[in-house]
């Protein structure tokens, strides 16, 4: 498995797992699907904001896994904060996909100097929460009824990584 930036001849791949999260999972909290156009803006987006795509990928084959990262509020004060996004394949969970991806991310933030990643995960998902556990992230928040999908009211959980140890920011 390969972990690299994410193309143009990744959309399709990435828009895939996006809509079958939309459709059949809390993971995403948006009702509609959306299409190719979509999420080539959206990847145009990351990319003109200077951050990464990524996509886990066997050989040629089609995208197993995608993870991002983008502000995690448009205020300045926030400006060494990010909030990421990891999502992988229905058919391939399980396997470390995941976890390689994050690994990835982590290290492009921190590459760029930020100090803090945020997980907004829905607070029933075991498997997500599992994963960030595992990477060192920490819980520090619960949001209670924040969210809605299939009927039913969702709780936010929020979990955090620290990226580094400096003890003032950079200006």
């Amino acid at each position: 498995m390969e972990i690299r930036d994410a193309g143009p001849a990744d959309i399709d791949g990435i828009t895939a797992i996006y809509n079958d999260a939309v459709l059949n999972t809390t993971a995403i909290w948006n009702d509609l699907m959306v299409d190719a156009a979509n999420r080539t803006a959206w990847l145009a987006d990351r990319q003109k904001a200077g951050y990464p795509v990524l996509v886990a990928v066997d050989g040629d084959g089609p995208v197993l896994g995608y993870a991002s990262f983008g502000d995690w509020r448009a205020f300045d004060g926030y400006r060494h904060t990010v909030e990421h996004s990891v999502y992988v394949r229905n058919d391939q969970r399980g396997r470390g996909i995941g976890v390689a991806l994050m690994q990835e991310l982590i290290g492009r933030a921190r590459a760029i100097g930020k100090h803090v990643m945020v997980a907004g995960i829905e607070a029933n998902n075991a498997g997500s929460i599992g994963l960030h556990e595992k990477l060192g992230f920490e819980h520090v928040g619960h949001l209670k009824e924040v969210g809605m999908k299939f009927g039913a009211w969702l709780d936010l959980a929020f979990m955090q990584l620290k990226l580094d140890t400096r003890p003032t920011p950079d200006a």
